[in-house]
């Protein structure tokens, strides 16, 4: 099992005691460190502070992804989803929150906006070749499966 430290940071002082959902879950929650609400009004992009900064052995990574239901009720999504972490990055953790529905969405202190994930990451050599093998998609493009 990989240890990765978390600091929590003045503005998320209160709000954390990183845990999943249910034992079962994959990601961790991740919530709004604001100190008032935010309003995201409809087609607005705004970065939420999350409250800490934290610290994986080099060969991981997290991932920031969306909350389901907060998609599927609001339209409220992550903008670069997922958001990915390096491990070597120290500051505070943030999310890029999208309104893509109607309706402005109200951000509050300790509200769930989020969850992360952390993954191993395979050690990989890119080596440079003149041709690659031919399959039967080939060079088929976006959609060249019939999907």
């Amino acid at each position: 099992m990989a240890k990765i430290l978390f600091k929590v940071l003045e503005n998320g002082k209160g709000l954390y005691n990183l845990q999943k959902a249910t034992k079962d879950s994959a990601g961790f929650d991740l919530v709004a460190a604001v100190s008032e609400d935010q309003i995201l009004k409809k087609n607005q992009t705004v970065l939420i502070p999350c409250g800490f900064s934290i610290e994986m052995p080099k060969n991981y990574e997290a991932q920031v992804r969306p909350r389901s239901g907060i998609a599927l009720k609001n339209s409220v999504t992550v903008l670069n989803s997922p958001g990915t972490i390096d491990a070597d990055y120290r500051g505070e953790i943030g999310v890029i929150l999208i309104n893509h529905g109607t309706k402005k969405f109200k951000i509050s202190r300790g509200m769930r906006i989020a969850q992360i994930i952390f993954a191993e990451l395979p050690k990989v050599k890119l080596e440079e070749v003149k041709k690659l093998k031919s399959t039967k998609r080939n060079t088929g493009g976006f959609g060249s499966t019939g999907a």
